[in-house]
């Protein structure tokens, strides 16, 4: 796969966790809701300020974003199913969703670094570390 074949799916699939993320926060209820509200706010507002990063990273590439939701849904390794559930299956379902979205990071490091994209490679390394920090956060409640 090619570095700006990565990048697309990883546009994808940052925007699928995005949409769920931020579907988690609006609907999450409990006990702990101000705390798991807060949690997933700071994930999905992260996550959309990725967006137009990797969009205008693929232009610069030469290539476009995907210009269907359809598009995003059908490439994206984040499938898209309900997103319902008690507080610790919402919260589960952003970790699975952030875990493939870090893996996909860690692919285009690779590609980039291989291709010798240093800048699009330590862009991803950011995020890599960055998702790092939300899985902890996301463990740590759940646990």
């Amino acid at each position: 796969m090619t570095t700006q074949a990565q990048l697309s799916k990883v546009f994808n699939d940052n925007f699928m966790a995005y949409w769920r993320s931020h579907v988690a926060h609006v609907n999450i209820m409990g006990r702990n809701f101000h705390s798991d509200h807060e949690l997933l706010g700071g994930i999905y507002a992260e996550l959309q300020g990725q967006i137009d990063i990797i969009a205008e990273l693929l232009r610069s590439m030469g290539e476009f974003m995907p210009i269907t939701l359809g598009d995003v849904i059908a490439i994206s390794e984040i499938l898209d199913t309900p997103v319902e559930g008690d507080s610790e299956t919402l919260l589960g379902i952003v970790e699975t969703d952030l875990m493939l979205l870090k893996g996909c990071y860690e692919e285009l490091i690779k590609v980039a670094d291989e291709e010798g994209y240093l800048e699009i490679s330590n862009y991803a390394q950011d995020r890599v570390l960055s998702i790092a920090k939300h899985l902890w956060q996301l463990n740590s409640t759940l646990s």
